[in-house]
């Protein structure tokens, strides 16, 4: 089937999709080569079609999410591919879609305009009623694994995730980060925690508008080729000097070093990105940092937490190992942390899946953490504050 890729309301490129696989099968004439998807390539003056049929495709509810097999039987449709199509690709994190030639963005995008919840009752398990399922929603272009929905509250689009395994603990550890990063004054998105029944729920508002575009990490690193004279780290911050993003180095070393703090073992190159202007293409920034939950020790048991190595990503394999990319901590202040760890563990015992013991080896490893990072800032930098929590 023939549709324009469009970028808001410009028209990006002719494409055909295949019904049957939901792949871009053929690229036709290109309308504006400068919205093409950042990251994507140019091959004889035409876009990279197998890199973008991985963006394309890679906008799709991934198999791994939580009750996904259970869901697509639900909706009735075969894959997470289909539900994309069915959506035409609208997303509440950029303002890229497809269009069969027939729409205007301003009816049916969503960031405008209400959605059905369907899709996300669907995926968090609840039976649907009647025969009329309504497939049109954000639901549909949502990645990660854990359980998620997107949701209208209060007039503002509100994303909510679930937690996994018996603590169910991925939640709690959004907000906890949150009150490390307000503390701390690293630029993030605020979290909160819900309950249905004894089931936790993270909360956060849509930072994304009509009018700015999510680029993941991903696609900016794919911006240049790699080198392997270069580490990971060096070439993500030449992919965005190169784009112009500004403050990039500066922001990537708070994020880095909040995760270090929280011991975040899954800061992969889709969580974390920045944001642009998608109606000029002007850079604004990296993300604030979003998406923390799986941190402070989650999948360990409690006596394991304060082992000297831990899991990281996405630059070096353990955060030992990855704080030290970070030179300056000149900006730092560690005694706003003093007392933090009382403010955690309250945030803790709301949970009835975790118990004491838990919730003491969490504060106490946390504790650990900035007392090793503030040992090792202060040999880097003579202006990180002598307090220690």
């Amino acid at each position: 089937m023939n549709y324009i890729l469009m970028h808001r309301k410009i028209k990006v490129a002719q494409i055909e999709i295949d019904i049957e696989t939901s792949t871009i099968s053929k690229i036709g004439d290109i309308f504006a080569p400068e919205h093409i998807p950042v990251g994507i390539g140019f091959i004889n003056g035409k876009p990279n079609r197998g890199i973008l049929n991985k963006w394309w495709q890679g906008r799709a509810i991934p198999a791994s999410r939580q009750n996904f097999r259970e869901a697509m039987e639900n909706l009735g449709v075969h894959s997470s591919e289909e539900l994309l199509t069915k959506c035409f690709g609208l997303s509440l994190s950029d303002q890229y879609w497809v269009n069969p030639n027939s729409l205007d963005w301003e009816d049916i995008n969503f960031f405008h305009n209400s959605f059905s919840e369907d899709v996300g009752n669907a995926l968090f398990g609840n039976a649907l009623q009647g025969d009329d399922i309504n497939l049109a929603s954000p639901d549909n272009t949502s990645d990660g694994w854990l359980k998620k929905r997107w949701k209208i509250i209060e007039g503002k689009r509100c994303l909510i995730k679930g937690g996994s395994g018996i603590e169910q603990q991925e939640p709690l550890n959004e907000e906890m980060a949150t009150v490390v990063m307000k503390r701390l004054d690293i630029p993030h998105i605020p979290y909160r925690v819900i309950w249905e029944g004894d089931t936790p729920f993270s909360v956060c508002e849509n930072f994304v508008t009509s009018e700015t575009d999510l680029i993941s990490a991903l696609s900016i690193d794919n911006t240049q080729k790699t080198n392997t004279s270069v580490s990971p780290y060096q070439h993500f911050l030449n992919c965005c000097q190169n784009l112009g993003i500004p403050n990039a180095q500066e922001n990537l070393n708070k994020m880095l070093t909040l995760d270090f703090l929280i011991a975040n073992r899954d800061r992969h190159y889709n969580n974390f990105g920045a944001i642009r202007n998608a109606k000029t293409l002007e850079w604004i920034g990296l993300a604030p940092v979003f998406d923390s939950g799986t941190s402070f020790w989650n999948d360990k048991k409690s006596a394991s937490m304060l082992t000297n190595k831990t899991e990281s990503r996405p630059f070096r394999k353990t955060h030992e190992e990855q704080i030290k990319l970070v030179k300056d901590f000149s900006w730092l202040d560690l005694s706003a942390l003093i007392g933090v760890e009382e403010e955690l563990s309250s945030i803790l015992a709301t949970s009835p899946h975790i118990d004491e013991i838990r919730r003491k080896q969490i504060c106490l490893a946390f504790k650990a953490r900035v007392k090793a990072l503030s040992q090792y800032a202060s040999k880097k930098t003579t202006l990180l504050p002598s307090s220690k929590p």
